[in-house]
């Protein structure tokens, strides 16, 4: 260390003992030892990034600077096929991804989407925070990822329309429906007879417009972000699928973390996902409000109708033989018989 005579006659040579002593302490301690990437496919200003950034802050201080969270919200890092990818080879750390598009990878990972399965959130976490979500990270073990213990929450998805609202099942009868690239949602609306047609999401908004489908479903703050409002007059909150992100680790790099270290970074990431569900509710709670005053009109249909035309359709038993007996069970065991 080379400091200026005046510096040197400023400090005093106690001082200057002193920081020369502890300087190397306060480099190390700035120093992370272990410096994690995080990607996620949601803008910064949702909850799932507010209550992530405060647990890397909170994962920081707790580790006394050795473990480093950075957060790449957007999908700043690719497509959730290539940051799948990614996490998979251990290019980035972590990842939150919906099981509906994990079940790519791990099939049994999208069985809290099926329809009309869920009647509220509080049966939601009975089953994901319960034994089916215990069974479904055994499934993603296997896959060579770890799953956190605590699913965030994507939310309810909601159904709207151009033309009406969607008040009982003879209403989607040969509905032009904009659904995702999955033969889960395209099995399910076939068993209600209607027209899906599977369209890229950044094409959603013109292709409503332009009349190519009549309605979509999301949950409400994606029906907000993306203003469909301009383009869909109707919103039925028909609650069909519930869907959560579940918060993936390669396997390798959470293995490489010390015990102790390990356990303070899965306490935080648990506790900013119960945390997320909760801003989540609140936000819809708020949206509804919000887009009503946007001139969208809502109606809540019974599930009841719903759920036994899909049975009758064999929609459930057909789902029942793909998942197997053991998964169909555990989702039985918490939300009642289906098939």
């Amino acid at each position: 260390m080379i400091l200026s005579r005046r510096r040197l006659l400023t400090v005093g040579s106690t001082a200057f003992a002193g920081a020369v002593v502890g300087a190397p302490f306060i480099v190390r301690a700035q120093q992370a030892e272990f410096t994690y990437k995080y990607a996620n496919n949601l803008p910064d200003s949702h909850p799932m990034n507010a209550r992530a950034r405060e647990m890397a802050a909170a994962i920081k201080a707790e580790t006394n600077g050795r473990f480093d969270l950075q957060i790449f919200p957007s999908s700043q890092l690719g497509s959730d096929t290539d940051t799948l990818s990614q996490v998979r080879s251990g290019g980035v750390e972590f990842f939150t991804l919906s099981g509906l598009i994990l079940s790519t990878l791990v099939p049994a990972a999208s069985i809290n989407g099926i329809g009309f399965a869920f009647p509220d959130y509080a049966t939601v976490w009975k089953a994901m925070d319960g034994e089916l979500g215990a069974y479904v990270r055994q499934q993603i073990a296997k896959a060579n990822l770890v799953a956190m213990d605590k699913i965030w929450d994507n939310g309810f998805r909601q159904t709207t329309s151009s033309t009406k609202p969607i008040s009982a099942p003879d209403d989607l009868k040969g509905f032009k429906i904009r659904v995702p690239v999955s033969p889960l949602w395209t099995s399910m609306y076939k068993a209600f007879d209607s027209a899906p047609t599977s369209i890229n999401f950044n094409e959603v908004y013109t292709a409503l417009q332009t009349k190519v489908v009549d309605g979509q479903e999301n949950p409400l703050a994606i029906i907000s972000t993306a203003k469909l409002n301009e383009v869909q007059k109707y919103c039925s909150l028909t609650n069909h699928m519930w869907d959560g992100f579940w918060f993936l680790a390669n396997r390798r790099a959470w293995e490489r973390l010390p015990d102790d270290v390990r356990a303070i970074v899965a306490k935080h990431v648990n506790a900013a996902g119960v945390k997320e569900r909760e801003d989540v509710a609140k936000l819809n709670g708020n949206l509804q409000q919000e887009l009503a005053t946007k001139g969208m009109v809502f109606n809540q249909p019974d599930p009841g109708p719903f759920r036994d035309k899909l049975r009758k359709a064999g929609f459930y038993s057909e789902w029942k033989g793909k998942y197997g007996d053991e998964a169909w069970a555990l989702l039985e065991r918490a939300v009642g018989t289906l098939a």
